[in-house]
């Protein structure tokens, strides 16, 4: 018998829901946590739910595919889920939820820059200016070597051992200041530590006197679909202030991983 994770998100009453929809969802989304077929008992015993309920609830969405069955009877999530979802990626743009974020907020302290993979290199597709200069112009359709900036790294470390290498085999790697890694093993350790502590530092790789740090973006399918990275002076830098801005790129991650459809705790 399959092992039910526990506890289960069971339905909640609160004022405004309807508790046929409200118990739909929470079926659902058992199953999709789950990941393996539940019989409609276990599904029952999961959410406390009564027999009767489970049964007509199951029985609706099986009608119309969003569950379907396994070959031993067991439920599963169907394939009517897929338009929800293509519709919901097809509609959501991660510059888009960016620019979103920051709408109607004063100017950061610091500079926040949104970037994207191609290939070796990240292109930044957004950029919000801080109000102190750093001498270092940002703009849409910047590309920089994916490997010492600190959006690059930060998407870089969530990535397949196999693309890694493929992007970046064994031997030299481009500097443009005299730090960051060297190599492919140098690359390989930093980003290492990058998936351990959730986020990646640019230290004066990209420009000298400019110290960066990035935190991952995650789609629906647990995915890197960008880096976002805060720049900031080392000649006036802190202890505080760093932590600081580490948190804010950290928590601005997260919440643009989850408005992409990204479980929250899933990645980073």
């Amino acid at each position: 018998m399959v092992a039910v994770s526990s506890p289960a998100r069971a339905p909640h009453a609160a004022l405004g829901l309807v508790p046929a929809v409200a118990r739909a969802v929470a079926v659902m989304d058992l199953l999709a946590r789950q990941r393996e077929p539940l019989s409609m008992a276990q599904v029952g015993a999961a959410l406390a739910l009564p027999k009767s309920s489970v049964h007509g609830l199951c029985n609706t969405l099986l009608n119309f595919g969003y569950l379907r069955r396994a070959d031993n009877g067991a439920l599963q999530i169907g394939p009517g889920v897929m338009s929800l979802a293509e519709a919901f990626v097809a509609s959501t743009s991660v510059a888009g939820e960016f620019e979103a974020l920051w709408r109607g907020v004063p100017a950061p302290d610091e500079t926040l820059i949104l970037s994207v993979l191609n290939g070796t290199e990240v292109v930044y597709v957004a950029v919000r200016n801080g109000s102190r200069p750093l001498g270092l112009g940002f703009t849409i359709g910047m590309r920089l070597p994916a490997h010492l900036a600190a959006t690059g790294k930060a998407m870089l470390a969530h990535l397949p051992a196999l693309r890694l290498n493929a992007l970046f085999p064994p031997g030299p790697l481009e500097r443009l200041t005299g730090r960051g890694p060297a190599n492919q093993a140098e690359l390989l350790d930093e980003l290492a530590t990058c998936r351990e502590q959730g986020y990646s530092v640019d230290d004066e790789g990209i420009r000298e006197g400019v110290v960066a740090l990035a935190a991952p973006i995650f789609d629906a399918s647990g995915q890197p679909v960008a880096g976002l990275g805060v720049c900031l002076n080392k000649a006036v830098l802190n202890a505080e202030q760093l932590k600081r801005q580490r948190e804010v790129v950290v928590q601005a991650a997260r919440t643009l991983s989850q408005r992409l459809g990204a479980r929250p705790g899933e990645r980073g």
